[in-house]
């Protein structure tokens, strides 16, 4: 039976010797986000209508330089290629605005949470002081305590101090 010279073992699986391209799933995602952000705009509106009409009258007038004759294959072939590189990065855009909206959602969630039981506390604790307050004389009932009790004393008759001899 012939060894293995190389030292690899059976039962264990090979390392990954191929060439491997790290990509950052973020810093990918941003590029991403930037690049549909531009094709959105009206400059690369502009930019776009300008090359597609320079391709078009160079090849339709320059006999010269046709490098791409009258049904405009080239030019086909890049808009198709545009497409499918667009469509996937606005794509890949969208879902990371919605992972975002989605973040934010929960956050104000948990402040509308935490702002409910903040007032519903708050409602309890001024229930409770208008309990309290309902149960402490009050000036007005003290003013009018003192003046009931001013009314019953000059109406009883005074009895004077000095002994009467009968």
């Amino acid at each position: 039976m012939p060894e293995l010279t190389s030292g690899r073992r059976l039962d264990q699986p090979r390392g990954q010797n191929r060439f491997r391209l790290n990509i950052d799933p973020d810093t990918f995602g941003r590029l991403s986000e930037r690049l549909a952000r531009f094709l959105g705009t009206g400059k690369y509106l502009f930019w776009q209508t300008l090359i597609v009409i320079v391709w078009v009258v160079l090849n339709i007038t320059a006999v010269s330089l046709q490098w791409d004759p009258y049904p405009f294959i080239l030019l086909n072939l890049a808009f198709s290629t545009q497409a499918a590189y667009a469509a996937p990065l606005i794509l890949l855009a969208q879902n990371r605005q919605d992972d975002r909206d989605r973040v934010s959602l929960d956050e104000d969630r948990n402040r509308a949470a935490q702002t409910k039981a903040d007032t519903e506390y708050l409602a309890r604790e001024l229930a409770a002081l208008r309990l309290a307050v309902g149960e402490v004389a009050t000036r007005d009932y003290l003013r009018s305590e003192l003046d009931r009790l001013r009314e019953d004393l000059s109406i009883q008759p005074r009895k004077s101090r000095t002994p009467t001899g009968s």
